[in-house]
């Protein structure tokens, strides 16, 4: 295989990881307040909610840092590699770049992290998860 080509996937796959780690924070939060809503016991494990308490405090920190997430950089790094100019590689990487990267002001990103961090934190107190120790 091609060392552009292999630099090419690594860039797609490391896309696609940023994307499920956004698709983590996200549905993380809207699935921990329908399982109040509903009862459902599992969102009260406490490794799922101290992970994406976790992983929403890191945002929020590198976003009041200005600091550019680490995935986003080892991308662009190996985008770099596989000779491609920004997101002009293949149709996975065009669209799911599409759907995480989007243009605003950096106060904008900043404000929302941290209101979504904020209701992350109230929904760990709201629906309180259950204890590490069994």
């Amino acid at each position: 295989m091609e060392p552009t080509l292999l630099y090419g996937f690594a860039a797609d796959a490391l896309l696609f990881i940023h994307l499920l780690f956004v698709v983590f924070i996200i549905a993380g939060l809207l699935l921990t307040f329908a399982g109040k809503l509903f009862a459902w016991p599992w969102v009260r494990n406490p490794w799922f909610r101290f992970l994406h308490l976790i992983g929403i405090g890191v945002v929020v920190i590198q976003s009041w840092l200005g600091v550019l997430c680490p995935l986003t950089h080892w991308e662009s790094a190996l985008r770099a590699k596989a000779g491609e100019a920004g997101y002009d590689g293949s149709f996975i990487s065009h669209w799911m770049a599409t759907l995480l990267y989007y243009h605003a002001p950096e106060w904008v990103f900043m404000v929302a992290y941290t209101l979504f961090g904020s209701l992350v934190a109230l929904a760990w107190l709201w629906v309180r998860p259950r204890s590490f120790n069994p």
